[in-house]
């Protein structure tokens, strides 16, 4: 499940290994083998049953023994970190309550409102250009950018955060990139300690359940993992479906689906994270007639589960009973954010740029090999030539638009970390400490920051033929944060009554602001 062919062509390995039954053995790296589960029925047994279906990678008999090599690709993304994914009973409920508690405390406005400014500056790099790949200048780092704001983290950061979850999800020099990623985040960890602000970050930390130092830095690795690497590919998979498939570019009036209605299309068809949930069996069990050993990880095929023939594939539209986001106590806490960011850096690319085409056939895009997600390697496009768009045309705070020029300079963080971490709360204060804490997600900027100037439109980095790797970031302008008399508002995007067109027409923007009241 790690080649090239595999990532190529997924459903016909899927197809292949239905014949086992309702699991079948697989080798997920050189040496570590596995049952991917391609059941519908039969994933929901394993998610439902902790009891029987362990998530404690401790368990695991052939990592005990010896037999997975130190170094090898699967140990970052499958062995044990003491964080929500890999914890069952007590230890999973409180951790999972702390990142419930801080997810919930994000402004959907405020989260809007991020993704909105983000996606404007990185269009805005590539808009006169007519043309861009949507992986490389949009996609990826557009999640970043946003969870950097979500999460309180340096600008500089950045390069780091992606080159270290980019190595763990394909499996180059993971060991590494691992080491980079703990390294960066314990940074963050100890910035919090000493100077925390209005962000998931200082809110886990200032959670009653009293996080360590190394539980703290785990549930980052966990957020942060699910929040970029996944949103990449959902972001892009989307892009792909509305930009390949004749259903979505008919008029307004030819009866064409919605963005949500592509993402739901794209969570059965092509979730982000094709692979994974791993579980350890607490005993010698049977799946659908499988014979399952004690100990051995039990890998849930999301995609194959999604696609299983005995499930009706008609109907879909609107139906969210898929597995992209797993299912029982450890799916996904962060639906509703998600699909938010999704949707809005959809929506935003096809309002900015609505005559997008492909420059190769969606068949011959690229995949990156892994056996856990469905990514593309790059999503090339071509566009008419598009003016950049000011801070004021975008409806930027007035004081920010009369106040910025029109290429804005971008504030270099400076967050020195601190000698001692600050004490965690303690005492019958840090609930109520916690409940108060504000609800919103704009972090604070260092004071005294320098800026340097930027060109309007700086194009993008030199690069070799055929490159897919990430470029260096560069950081945003701060993003206003929401006042405290913000209205709440729903985390997804509402459904309109009537089919509405995704494709490439100037109405398309004016639908889309209408349904929004702006």
């Amino acid at each position: 499940m790690y080649d090239k062919e595999f990532a190529t062509d997924p459903n016909a390995v899927y197809a292949h290994l239905r014949q086992y039954g309702a699991a079948a053995p697989v080798e997920l790296y050189p040496g570590v083998r596995a049952t991917l589960v391609t059941s519908y029925a039969a994933a929901l047994d394993v998610l439902r049953t902790p009891e029987t279906f362990s998530k404690d990678p401790r368990r695991w008999k052939d990592l005990n023994r010896g037999v997975i090599a130190p170094d090898s690709p699967a140990l970052p993304m499958m062995a044990y970190r003491p964080n929500a994914l890999f914890t069952d009973g007590a230890d999973h409920a409180r951790l999972r309550g702390a990142i419930n508690d801080s997810l919930e405390q994000v402004d959907p406005v405020a989260l809007r409102g991020y993704v909105e400014r983000s996606a404007d500056v990185l269009i805005d790099r590539f808009a006169a250009l007519g043309e861009a790949d949507l992986v490389r200048d949009y996609a990826r780092t557009l999640p970043l950018l946003v969870f950097n704001e979500l999460f309180g983290s340096p600008a500089e950061f950045g390069d780091r955060l992606v080159a270290g979850m980019s190595g763990i999800f394909d499996g180059v020099d993971a060991e590494r990139a691992n080491q980079e990623l703990t390294a960066c985040l314990l940074e963050l960890v100890a910035l919090k300690r000493s100077r925390p602000g209005p962000d998931i970050t200082s809110w886990l930390m200032s959670h009653p359940s009293r996080l360590t130092d190394e539980e703290m830095l785990h549930q980052l690795v966990l957020l942060m993992g699910a929040g970029t690497e996944p949103q990449l590919n959902l972001i892009t998979n989307a892009l792909r479906l509305l930009l390949s498939d004749d259903r979505f570019a008919g008029s307004l009036a030819g009866g064409s689906l919605p963005v949500d209605d592509a993402l739901d299309e794209v969570l059965w068809t092509d979730p982000p994270m094709a692979n994974y949930a791993v579980h350890f069996p607490v005993r010698d069990a049977e799946l659908g007639g499988v014979r399952l050993p004690a100990g051995d990880p039990v890998v849930i095929s999301f995609s194959a589960a999604n696609n299983d023939p005995t499930l009706a594939a008609e109907h879909r539209t609107g139906n969210r009973a898929h597995l992209a986001w797993s299912a029982g106590p450890h799916t996904c806490p962060a639906q509703s954010p998600a699909r938010l960011i999704a949707t809005v850096a959809v929506e935003k690319l096809l309002d900015r740029l609505p005559d997008l085409e492909l420059t190769v056939p969606a068949d011959e895009l690229p995949w990156r090999p892994g056996p856990f997600h469905r990514a593309l390697a790059a999503l090339p496009v071509r566009f008419p030539p598009a003016p950049v768009a000011t801070a004021a045309g975008r409806g930027a705070a007035p004081q920010q638009a009369a106040g910025r020029p029109t290429a804005p300079e971008y504030p270099a963080a400076d967050h020195p970390a601190p000698e001692h971490p600050a004490p965690h709360p303690a005492g019958p204060d840090a609930a109520d400490a916690y409940r108060a804490a504000p609800s919103t997600a704009a972090p604070q900027r260092a004071a005294g920051s320098t800026a340097a100037p930027s060109t309007a439109v700086p194009g993008r980095p030199a690069e070799t033929p055929g490159e897919t790797s990430w470029q260096p970031l560069q950081p945003l302008p701060p993003l206003p944060a929401p006042t405290p008399s913000t209205p709440p508002a729903a985390t997804s995007t509402a459904r309109p009554h009537e089919s509405t067109r995704t494709g490439r027409s100037r109405g398309w923007s004016s639908l889309v602001a209408w349904l929004r009241g702006r």
